[in-house]
């Protein structure tokens, strides 16, 4: 199991995508196995391979890796990009959790249903806006760095950019109370593999339509 990460997921974003962002950004090429079946689902579960018989897992360091936070921790701390003490770390931490929570609302949006959905987008734009990415702008300019935690880039500053554009998706100009914000995601979307990951033709996912959506239905049996 030595030599580049294995990715088993489905082919669309959900829960692996961040640890896509992370590998990408930390540089790290990576493989993918696509889940397109129930019956690729089940061989995996069959083959006793997934620990809590769920995916996302990462085969990487001679391990399969299950749970996306035990995963996204591993990376970001393989890679050096989980801060240099206990204490940049817990920032990290509750930073990653913050971006985690509103892109979940984001991920289980097209899984709603129709009649609910014009609520629930309503519903993101203002989490996202009232609760969220005020956070983050008051973060860096208490801060005054280009970086959310230290002065170097870390996971929580990859994570806050995959959330940035995935909110963008459902309202292109929610960022434009947050002059810091825009600023960030400018620097960010910059750095070489974070740039090369953002082009087309990478291993980015597109944003999850109908067609994904029943896919996901039929494999998972929701």
């Amino acid at each position: 199991m030595a030599g580049k990460p294995k990715l088993h997921y489905t082919k669309g974003r959900g829960k692996m995508e961040s640890i896509r962002w992370l590998l990408a950004a930390a540089g790290v090429e990576f493989e993918e196995e696509f889940i397109e079946t129930k019956e690729d689902l089940e061989k995996l579960r069959n083959d006793g391979v997934l620990l809590f018989q769920q995916v996302p897992m990462v085969e990487i360091d001679g391990m399969r890796m299950v749970q996306t936070r035990a995963i996204l921790s591993y990376i970001a701390a393989k890679y050096n990009l989980y801060g240099k003490d206990l204490k940049e770390r817990a920032w990290i931490d509750m930073y990653v959790e913050g971006t985690t929570d509103l892109m979940g609302m984001i991920m289980y949006y097209p899984f709603q249903p129709a009649d609910t959905k014009e609520k629930n987008l309503a519903l993101i734009i203002e989490r996202a806006t009232t609760r969220y990415f005020p956070v983050y702008e008051k973060a860096l300019k208490d801060h005054g760095q280009d970086y959310l935690v230290g002065n170097k880039l870390s996971w929580a500053d990859i994570h806050l950019l995959e959330a940035i554009l995935m909110a963008e998706e459902c309202k292109p100009d929610i960022l434009s109370a947050f002059p810091l914000l825009q600023a960030f995601k400018g620097r960010i979307s910059n750095i070489p593999t974070i740039k090369k990951f953002l082009q087309p033709g990478s291993q980015r996912k597109p944003p999850t339509d109908e067609k994904f959506v029943a896919v996901v239905r039929k494999i998972f049996n929701i």
